[in-house]
């Protein structure tokens, strides 16, 4: 399946004195574009503060009680993450300039260190090395699984079974809405996208009922219902004929702006401000490309605003009492304001040569993300009580911890991301064009 659009500059009049573009997915010689080692930079620096956060209780309760009600470090790495995964991801949809093509990608960049990380997260639920399975999901594991396999489980009111994955349903529905418009062809409004979600953020975001389609319908019938509008949307969208891609497209944006409005976790007012930071990303990448005026990009700064405003006006939302509450709001408002102002500084500074090391701490962040909490929950095991373990001895845990997870990230990267990546990629320069080309 390959969507192609007219591709409208943003740019204006200046537009017309750029030089010619190269070909879409190469560089000036023909070549695919370099990695961005300041994206790749903050992936790893990112990965390593939501490591820290998550090794605070076992290691470090001194810093979870005095610290952690003011700065959110976890909150402060994924919005980091979600910040980098708005900048690039629509991009390389734009670039490729093909949905199938997109999310062949796609799936074999998410899903084969995925399914790995969720095995070995169940088998250590169930033995308990330390976390037990969720209850929910013991008592509807084919649901559970299901909604699991979607990556939509956040938003499907499914308990995720390793903790961190909960940001993936965050990172799938931003794939769904791209993936909307661009066949709708307003893929490039980013500013206007990222500006409106912030703006629902704080205008409707403490009064859209969080969880509301699984409360009145189930877990179960929403699970399957977003199953079949996938299928259903996948199957139009990959039609050769025009209207019935569109009503693909319309259909997969309701669903999505469902799920987001009605059916979010943690409160309609933090996920409508996680997407409308996602497509700020990309707003700032046209900005960096000339492809965005500079007017518009100053509508940006609007989002970090809006979505610290939504914080300290609604908060938590499910029943927090008042004084964690207010703990709450300032701990992930300052997580927010942390995370623009570190990847506006990294933007600011993206022509500078960068250590290796740290760009290739991005290219195993996936790998240290997913598969940490499986060695966070063998460390919470052996170290029961943080408070009889020396500060020395805890700073050895420490750095074994960290050896360990980056260890297994470099295997999980070596053995299973780069061959799946590989695959994907053969299989869609292996692809025939479809009609729709």
């Amino acid at each position: 399946m390959s969507i192609h659009v007219v591709k409208r500059s943003d740019a204006g009049p200046r537009a017309a004195a750029r030089p010619t573009a190269p070909p879409p997915g190469q560089g000036a010689q023909g070549q695919p574009p370099p990695r961005q080692a300041w994206l790749d930079a903050l992936r790893g620096m990112a990965a390593l503060v939501v490591v820290f956060e998550h090794a605070l209780d076992p290691l470090f309760p001194e810093v979870r009680a005095h610290v952690s009600p003011w700065f959110d470090f976890g909150q402060y790495g994924v919005m980091v993450f979600f910040l980098v995964s708005g900048y690039v991801v629509p991009i390389s949809l734009e670039r490729g300039g093909s949905v199938g093509r997109f999310w062949v990608n796609r799936v074999f960049r998410l899903y084969p260190l995925w399914i790995v990380a969720a095995t070995v997260g169940t088998i250590f639920a169930l033995l308990p090395v330390y976390w037990a399975l969720p209850g929910q999901v013991a008592a509807q594991p084919v649901t559970s699984a299901v909604a699991h396999l979607t990556m939509l489980q956040d938003l499907l009111q499914v308990t995720s079974v390793v903790n961190v994955f909960w940001t993936l349903s965050y990172e799938m529905l931003f794939y769904l809405l791209v993936t909307a418009m661009f066949v709708f062809g307003v893929h490039r409004a980013s500013t206007a996208s990222a500006v409106g979600l912030a703006a629902a953020a704080v205008l409707a975001g403490g009064v859209l009922p969080a969880g509301a389609l699984s409360r009145g319908l189930g877990t179960g019938t929403v699970v399957l219902a977003t199953v079949v509008v996938l299928a259903v949307s996948a199957v139009a969208i990959a039609s050769g004929d025009r209207r019935v891609r569109l009503c693909g497209a319309a259909v997969l944006a309701v669903l999505a702006v469902s799920l987001l409005g009605a059916n979010s976790r943690v409160g309609a007012w933090q996920s409508l401000a996680i997407l409308a930071t996602m497509f700020a990303g990309t707003a700032l990448h046209r900005l960096d490309h000339g492809r965005l005026r500079a007017g518009a990009g100053r509508l940006i700064v609007l989002v970090p605003v809006a979505s610290i405003g939504a914080a300290m006006w609604f908060g938590p939302g499910w029943g927090m009492p008042e004084d964690r509450a207010w703990a709450y709001r300032w701990s992930w408002s300052a997580a927010v304001a942390a995370a623009w102002l570190t990847f506006l500084v990294a933007r600011a500074l993206r022509r500078r040569a960068l250590p290796r090391w740290l760009a290739g701490l991005g290219l195993i962040s996936y790998s240290v993300y997913l598969l940490h909490p499986l060695a966070i929950q063998v460390v919470r095991r052996l170290t029961a009580d943080p408070a009889q373990i020396s500060l020395a001895g805890r700073l050895g845990w420490a750095a074994l911890l960290l050896a360990v997870v980056l260890g297994t990230a470099a295997l999980g990267y070596r053995y299973i991301e780069r061959p799946a990546q590989a695959l994907g990629r053969r299989l869609t320069h292996a692809r025939r064009p479809d009609p729709a080309e």
